[in-house]
């Protein structure tokens, strides 16, 4: 399971705020996990349950202590986070076809086997007949003026 650390935590030296984490053991007072991306990925680290206090007074005006680790699951990621991963399964919801160069060879990209994606189009009817595609959209205009440069 991924999560994404939400609080400000100093691990073995470094902030480990919203990094990717692949969870690898739960004990009752530690998380232990892997980061999932950027420079320290691969890295092991453990983190502890924390104390975090009640929002603000006027929102709950009994204040309270719990403790609880500082992740939340991470159940979808965009395109673009997505980039530089290399997953075991990977599913993709095209809403609309992608807008940027390069969007969908990165989306389907990311499993280790071809049979390792799963993607989820809306299907349009074209002639009484059901057509499931997605356009990998380039704007030739702006690679032309691009190369005018």
């Amino acid at each position: 399971m991924s999560y994404n650390a939400t609080k400000k935590y100093q691990s073995n030296r470094r902030s480990l705020q919203w990094d990717r984490l692949i969870c690898r053991g739960l004990g009752e007072k530690v998380i232990h996990a892997e980061i999932a991306t950027g420079h320290f990925k691969g890295k092991q680290t453990f983190i502890p349950k924390i104390p975090l206090e009640s929002p603000d007074k006027r929102q709950c005006p009994i204040p309270f202590t719990r403790t609880q680790f500082p992740v939340k699951p991470c159940f979808a990621m965009t395109i673009n986070k997505a980039q530089g991963q290399t997953l075991d399964f990977v599913g993709v919801y095209l809403r609309e076809p992608v807008f940027s160069h390069g969007q969908l060879y990165v989306a389907l990209s990311r499993a280790k086997t071809g049979n390792s994606v799963k993607v989820l189009i809306q299907p349009p009817t074209i002639e009484d007949k059901v057509v499931t595609f997605t356009r990998n959209v380039v704007y030739k205009e702006i690679l032309y003026l691009a190369n005018q440069e």
